[in-house]
């Protein structure tokens, strides 16, 4: 099965509109960028909407889909999803699916409609953390803390995360952010929860995303070549951070693993790899479970500039990332947008090349959920 369709709505500051209406922009543009009918698509997944996802979304779109999807876990809901409707496909349970996200979280805020997310709750596991104070960022900082007890990780190198994702969203046009920042403008910043201070979390922005994948036969009617799905692989780790076995291993050391396997190729052998990075430790030991480098030497691997589209041995997060380009909340189906992007040649001056100068063939979009409880990574390839 292959990615036809892929497209953003309107992202980064959208005060004038509803996130229903950024899941139909955006689902519009990818239908338009397949080429193909809305009467096509008989599969439907969404989250994060309504009382009833996807039943309200679909129903606002126009869509009476006999698939449908609504897993829920957190960022990487859409490469969990995206497995899901490969799966689907190949069993003949449905021939087009389309994927959509959108949110308005930056206007809401700044509306007084809601206030910022600092918690999941305090139901379930969660009451025994909340009364505690212990936030969505602070459970990550304190992971990312045992990471540089144990194995010398420095502030600078966690640092360096942000700097070169900011440096491959001023190629990115679309980036909320552009202007560049130096390991001393993210180290002076305001500090949020130790160690990380603003520059080390993501930005907040309005925005939506859409991902239409269809079965083999209706590729030929396609207006854009397929980006194949190759292999996927999830995983759920813990619930709270007392049954975190490891603070300093993701859930993507398994999913990640299974992908690979599954699709039948090497982490080495990817051009580029979207990583969710709602904070730059997610991008590091992300890096680390996918194997791109062994465990504890991820600090050491993103030096010297290894993530940049511009000369980078391996660039990651091409189009600037949550901490850059835009994170409107489950960022997931972002990074599937982007990976096909790039894979299509279409990024622009973002493109990354191989070393002959040709295209990518090969890339990896691995979402994570909550405080690392769950990860999604999909291998994708044009060929």
């Amino acid at each position: 099965m292959a990615v036809v369709g892929v497209a953003l709505s309107d992202c980064g500051r959208v005060a004038d509109t509803t996130p229903y209406a950024l899941h139909a922009q955006a689902a519009r543009r990818a239908l338009a960028d397949a080429g193909l009918d809305r009467s096509l698509v008989d599969g439907f997944a969404s989250a994060g909407l309504g009382t009833l996802a996807p039943v309200e979304v679909a129903d606002y779109l126009g869509l009476r889909p006999t698939w449908v999807d609504s897993t829920s876990v957190g960022g990487s809901t859409w490469e969990v999803m995206a497995a899901h409707a490969a799966d689907a496909i190949a069993a003949g349970h449905a021939n087009a699916v389309l994927l959509v996200y959108g949110s308005t979280a930056r206007a809401d805020i700044r509306a007084g409609r809601r206030t910022g997310t600092f918690a999941f709750g305090g139901r379930g596991p969660l009451q025994f953390e909340v009364p505690y104070g212990h936030t969505l960022v602070a459970k990550y900082a304190m992971a990312a803390r045992r990471h540089m007890l144990r194995f010398g990780t420095t502030i600078e190198q966690l640092a360096e995360v942000a700097v070169q994702a900011r440096a491959n969203a001023a190629l990115n046009p679309e980036a909320m952010f552009r202007d560049p920042v130096t390991v001393d403008d993210v180290l002076s910043g305001p500090m949020i929860a130790d160690p990380f201070t603003k520059l080390h979390c993501c930005i907040r922005s309005d925005g939506g995303a859409a991902v239409l994948l269809a079965a083999e036969e209706y590729v030929r009617d396609c207006r854009t070549a397929p980006v194949w799905i190759l292999g996927t692989g999830e995983h759920v780790s813990h619930a709270s951070m007392s049954e975190w076995e490891d603070f300093t291993v993701s859930p993507a050391a398994v999913g990640g693993r299974s992908a690979f396997a599954r699709a039948g190729v090497r982490p080495d052998e990817m051009d580029f790899a979207e990583i969710y990075d709602a904070f730059t430790y997610m991008t590091l030991v992300t890096l680390e479970d996918l194997g791109f480098c062994a465990k504890g030497e991820g600090g050491a691997f993103v030096e010297k500039g290894r993530l940049r589209v511009a000369g980078g041995e391996l660039p990651v997060n091409t189009d600037g990332g949550g901490l850059s380009a835009q994170h409107p909340g489950m960022r997931g189906l972002f990074l599937l947008v982007e990976a096909v992007r790039q894979l299509r040649g279409e990024a622009g001056e973002r493109q990354v090349r191989r070393a002959d100068g040709g295209l990518p063939r090969l890339g990896v979009a691995s979402g994570t959920g909550g405080w690392f409880c769950s990860s999604g990574t999909v291998v994708l390839g044009r060929e």
